[in-house]
């Protein structure tokens, strides 16, 4: 199969490709600030740091959901290469597994920080406890949480595995059809 060119692959929807990249920042802003704070000594500069990430995942939870009304709205999208129905079936998971665990880590985050104690704050607005203080619960969810996060990584691998496939092996114009158009 010979390859395309920029010009043949129509791209997806632009709210779709600025709410898929929005995510992924979010989701790499999140991780960098957990995986940072750990490096550091201060508690002031740790607590700046789980505050950041706190609102990048919450700014994650947001964006699923306005994910999920939009996939509603656009329905089912062509498809843009024509494979065999274990890969669609595969590839169809995968993206129902990346939802929910996009649903899923924020929520065990939350729960988790409501467990230790703490406050959960967003943009100034103290959001309502989904769990009491509870010390057990709290060591449960941190295991949870950091579970759900290793999750998270082998989806993102798996999917962006699937993209260079499609990309380098296949050929076809899965992967352009998802990056940011350029202006010509």
């Amino acid at each position: 199969m010979a390859p395309e060119t920029n010009e043949s692959a129509p791209a997806r929807p632009r709210k779709l490709v600025a709410l898929h990249w929005l995510t992924v920042l979010f989701v790499l802003l999140a991780a960098t600030f957990i995986l940072t704070r750990d490096q550091l000594d201060g508690r002031a500069v740790r607590m700046w740091l789980l505050e950041g990430h706190r609102h990048f995942g919450l700014i994650v939870f947001l964006l699923f959901f306005v994910r999920v009304a939009l996939r509603i709205r656009l329905g089912k999208l062509p498809p843009l290469h024509e494979s065999h129905w274990t890969l669609r079936w595969a590839a169809g998971l995968t993206h129902v597994a990346l939802y929910g665990i996009l649903l899923v880590l924020p929520l065990l985050g939350w729960a988790l920080s409501n467990a230790q104690d703490l406050p959960v704050h967003f943009f100034g607005l103290t959001l309502p406890a989904l769990v009491a203080p509870d010390e057990d619960l709290a060591d449960q969810l941190q295991a949870w949480h950091t579970d759900a996060a290793w999750i998270l990584l082998a989806l993102v691998c798996l999917h962006v595995v699937g993209a260079l496939y499609h990309h380098f092996v296949v050929r076809d114009r899965v992967l352009r059809a998802m990056l940011p158009a350029r202006r010509r």
